[in-house]
């Protein structure tokens, strides 16, 4: 059979029939994500590491958070990477079939919100096709773009310690993907204020 028909016939998974139900109503939840990948390469590298966590109504939640580690061995050894962050990192790990349907139940309808954001939901959606699934339905924002419409920039990139830096925002010892995204939930929230955005 031709790929293109097994997929089609192919039912989607119950936790994706679910996640797309949710898009009936407009969520006033964002999510600050970080995702830690094993290189830059949507079509041959893998997903390491999710943190995201939950903003409503201008208030960071800590404890609407989510941490996966996602052990991808072969992976990280053909990128020549050391996997002793994976094997000595406190972060719960989970094969990479039941992180990606834990981290969709826990986004749901919600605002995604990123550095480089287009690049995380890339990386998602390869995840998810693995698993016959369609691509994320989210709206995405990219503080990045946010902090460079603000300030009427097109040639410059900023990294998120330089925004962090930017914003006088205290680093953290970023031991986890979480980190980066409790840095990100900060700098979306001064960016939201400083565009006038809802």
């Amino acid at each position: 059979m031709l790929d293109w028909l097994k997929n089609i016939s192919k039912e989607h998974p119950e936790f994706w029939k679910k996640y797309v139900s949710k898009f009936d109503k407009k969520s006033n939840r964002y999510v600050a994500l970080s995702v830690e990948t094993t290189g830059l390469n949507p079509s041959k590298d893998v997903i390491i590491s999710f943190g995201a966590i939950g903003v409503v109504n201008d208030n960071i939640y800590i404890g609407d958070t989510f941490e996966i580690a996602i052990p991808q061995y072969k992976y990280l050894h053909d990128n020549g990477i050391t996997n002793d962050f994976l094997l000595e990192s406190s972060q719960p790990k989970l094969a990479e079939p039941a992180a990606i349907e834990n981290f969709i139940n826990f986004i749901g309808n919600s605002t995604l919100v990123g550095h480089r954001i287009n690049f995380d939901v890339e990386m998602i959606n390869v995840a998810l096709e693995k698993l016959a699934c369609g691509r994320l339905k989210n709206e995405a924002l990219d503080i990045e773009v946010m902090y460079k419409k603000l300030h009427d920039i097109n040639d410059k990139n900023f990294s998120l310690d330089e925004l962090s830096h930017l914003f006088k925002i205290a680093k953290t010892e970023r031991i986890s993907t979480t980190d980066d995204a409790y840095t990100i939930a900060l700098l979306f929230l001064k960016l939201k204020s400083r565009l006038g955005l809802k």
